[in-house]
């Protein structure tokens, strides 16, 4: 895959993402639990990555692939994250979202859907990363 060209990260985004990486929500935790240690694919994911001038929830440059998590700071805002999802996705990035209680209640179905993104047909683990085309969430 191409890389993709970066920005550099100002001082402030790269504050405020670890700021974020230190107040994690439960649905968070959760989700960096499956995806941590290249458990996913075997691919690397990063959590409260910046993209300037946003910060994603969790990042694979390997996969391109954005995943937000959607709670209740969300509410309302809709339009903001539809024209967010549009820009990463022009940046070449393919953007999955979820809401917090569909990780909160289905783990493992956002996992394989996930997996599905990545191309990938194995369970998690430490295993060799896929390609393929990304698809979308199922609804949960």
């Amino acid at each position: 895959m191409a890389k993709r060209q970066l920005r550099r990260v100002a001082p402030e985004t790269r504050e405020k993402a670890q700021q974020l990486r230190r107040d994690q929500t439960i649905p968070e935790l959760l989700l960096w639990s499956i995806l941590k240690e290249k458990r996913m694919g075997g691919l690397k994911f990063r959590r409260q990555h910046p993209i300037e001038p946003y910060i994603v929830d969790f990042y694979c440059p390997a996969a391109n692939l954005v995943i937000e998590l959607d709670g209740e700071s969300h509410v309302g805002r809709a339009d903001y994250d539809e024209s967010r999802s549009a820009y990463l996705q022009r940046l070449g990035l393919f953007v999955l979202r979820f809401n917090n209680d569909d990780v909160l209640n289905h783990l493992e179905a956002i996992g394989e859907t996930i997996l599905r993104a990545i191309g990938s047909a194995s369970p998690p683990s430490k295993g060799g990363a896929g390609g393929g085309t990304p698809v979308e969430p199922d609804a949960q």
